[in-house]
């Protein structure tokens, strides 16, 4: 800029005004930034804009749009034909190599937080800085607050404070404005920490211990499809994070609590306990009832599982965190009937429930084609794995559940919480000092999970079969059989695979499409026949696995069949013999007395949902009750039910 360099000490002439200066922004890499000036003089002006050290090629237009590649100081000059010339004020172009993945498309320059401040523990003395990066057109405006007080001069991205003393501790969070909007970082703790003692130790579970179950052929109600892939997919994911899992799918009423009564013997003090259900369910007088394959039509709630019980016996387990995740409905029923006093749970602390729906509201599960999805667990699938407070989790998966246009109205995630630590699905199993405990609960859960060995079959004619185990659910095994070796006397070698006692396949059912059959068995290990056995929970005896070969023999030419067999015992969670606590619960006093039906639950509606869903259709997960007349006195057993709560004891 020789001879018109803008630190240029030439005495300028003000025939020329500049109306509007450039601003400031802060944008992302590559990000197309427009610059503006405005002047007003005699005759026809001209423009050249400047960076720190060149002129800007072709940058001859009042206005400068360029690709921000990195952070740069912009001037603009301007001329008019008798030689006089003035500058804008200097401006930066800051450019933010950070993650805008969550920028909108249409972004219009209102702030946008990139950068959260994180929780920091400080010893006295030390330095504390906290930073917050935003982008911004203009460049946004800091503001830093401790405790909800503005903090003086402390306006720009980072906060540094020298020599932090016990005053300095406390909650922060930093507003970002500009002329556009204004928008607020998460709050953060900064705890002063004193030097002979050391940071808070990480918060560690001496087990982590789930219960998933799924219920979605009802056998007097109408079918859902998204609990078998829900569960699937949770499972896998709840394993990653260190959790004993036992998945169960189709469950009666009995076989739902003989399997929680295992569950609940499983916990202890400091285990992490997770329950989750998806199927039908409603909502009565502040407690949930979750609905068993087997409830006639219309059901009581001797036929239902009350969420409610689950807790209070996770609580008398004195877990460190105890979770129940519902996928299903919430609708009331009986509002006219005046509701039963309910007895706050023990104040234990660390407790958790995240319901997929608001209270009198519907849950809804989206079929895609071949996937079904419940919205709730898509989103907490989505989230489950974040290394942050179980309730930050819930959070953002309410957060997503809202933005979705399928449920918007509709479907309002709701979480309730009594934590008291910052305890996180992701925290480390401590396994010291608990030895024994930790072995018997291990011996316990590989009972629900144990599979048979692989077998290696020789039959007559000199084929040998190999026969393996999967587990899909700790409910449901496949079996696998290879044509491993064939003799030269024998081609065309087919194999079918059949059990005794025979055993239903919920997959096969009307409804459960292709696309989804192969999604659950993406993995059949290259083999020539499968064989899938359901609702092992109700097995009494050992299963034997038949195995027909049938092949033609070369010399004759003849089609012959050769059949052998595999015991393979009690397999996963047929082990647990969970038949037996059904018969001992049979004698125990039930839940409650009939459910009655809200107006709206019409036959029309059920019927409805008994068809195929189209893609994106939603169903729902609400219970379905028989209409009955609303009465001024009601006089249901739930008034005993709640004055019993305090001291119920597991079933047996």
């Amino acid at each position: 800029m020789t001879g018109s360099n803008p630190k240029s000490s030439n005495i300028m002439i003000t025939e020329i005004v500049i109306l509007r200066h450039p601003v400031s922004v802060c944008v992302p890499v590559n990000h197309k930034v427009t610059l503006r000036v405005r002047a007003e003089g005699k005759g026809l002006l001209s423009y050249q804009w400047f960076t720190e050290d060149e002129e800007v090629p072709g940058g001859t237009q009042a206005d400068l749009t360029i690709r921000a590649s990195k952070t740069q100081l912009y001037v603009c000059r301007v001329n008019d034909h008798f030689q006089n010339y003035v500058f804008s004020e200097w401006v930066k172009v800051k450019v933010l190599d950070i993650d805008k993945s969550g920028l909108p498309v249409d972004w219009q320059g209102e702030p946008h937080i990139a950068i959260n401040p994180k929780p920091q523990a400080v010893q006295p003395g030390a330095k504390l800085s906290l930073r917050c990066a935003a982008f911004g057109i203009p460049i946004p405006y800091y503001q830093w607050y401790r405790n909800g007080q503005p903090l003086l001069d402390k306006t720009s991205d980072t906060l540094e404070i020298d020599g932090v003393t016990s005053e300095h501790g406390g909650s922060y969070l930093c507003s970002v404005s500009n002329v556009l909007a204004e928008r607020w970082t998460e709050a953060v703790d900064v705890d002063i920490v004193q030097p002979d003692q050391p940071p808070p130790a990480a918060l560690t579970a001496t087990d982590k211990v789930a219960l998933l179950i799924g219920n979605l052929n009802y056998r007097h109600h109408y079918g859902l499809m998204a609990p078998v892939m829900d569960v699937h997919e949770l499972a896998n994911l709840l394993q990653q994070l260190g959790f004993r899992v036992v998945s169960l799918l189709d469950l009666t009423r009995e076989e739902m609590m003989a399997a929680i009564e295992k569950f609940i013997q499983l916990l202890d003090r400091g285990v992490y306990g997770l329950f989750y259900y998806a199927g039908h369910g409603y909502e009565h007088a502040g407690r949930n009832y979750l609905v068993a394959v087997d409830a006639p039509q219309p059901y009581q709630t001797k036929n239902c599982v009350c969420v409610q019980r689950v807790m209070l016996q996770m609580q008398e387990r004195r877990t460190a965190m105890s979770v129940i995740l519902l996928d299903t409905c919430r609708k009331w029923y009986n509002q006219g009937c005046i509701p039963s006093v309910i007895k706050p749970l023990g104040p234990n602390g660390n407790t958790v429930y995240g319901y997929a729906t608001c209270e009198d509201a519907e849950a809804y599960e989206v079929q895609d084609g071949g996937k079904s999805t419940g919205i709730f667990t898509k989103y907490l699938n989505k989230h489950i794995l974040e290394a942050e407070k179980v309730t930050h989790v819930l959070e953002r998966v309410s957060e997503d559940v809202g933005k979705d246009p399928l449920v918007t109205g509709k479907q309002a995630v709701e979480i309730k919480h009594t934590m008291k630590e910052p305890r996180s699905l992701t925290d480390k199993v401590r396994t010291t000092g608990h030895t024994k405990e930790l072995r018997l609960r291990d011996i316990c859960w590989r009972q629900a999970n144990e599979l048979p060995r692989k077998k290696q079959l020789t039959f007559p004619c000199g084929v040998e079969v190999e026969v393996s185990f999967s587990a899909l659910f700790s409910n449901v095994l496949v079996a696998f059989a290879t044509v491993k070796t064939t003799p030269a006397q024998t081609q065309d070698c087919t194999v079918m695979l059949r059990s005794n006692p025979s055993m239903e396949d919920i997959f096969s059912r009307p409804g459960c499409s292709e696309d989804m059959d192969s999604l659950l068995f993406n993995e059949t290990q290259n083999s020539d026949c499968t064989l899938r056995l359901c609702s092992l929970q109700r097995l009494k005896g050992s299963v034997v696995i038949k195995v027909d070969l049938h092949y033609t023999q070369k010399d004759s030419n003849l089609r012959r069949t050769e059949s052998l067999q595999v015991d393979i015992g009690m397999p996963l969670v047929a082990s647990c013999k969970l038949y037996r606590e059904n018969r001992a619960a049979k004698d125990k006093k039930t839940e409650g007395a009939t459910a009655q039906s809200m107006s709206n639950f019409s036959h029309r509606k059920s019927q409805q949902h008994q068809t195929l869903a189209a893609p994106h259709r939603h169903f729902t997960r609400k219970a379905e009750c028989a209409a009955k007349k609303a009465t001024t006195h009601c006089n249901e057993p739930e008034e005993n039910d709640e004055t019993e709560a305090q001291d119920f004891r597991p079933y047996k």
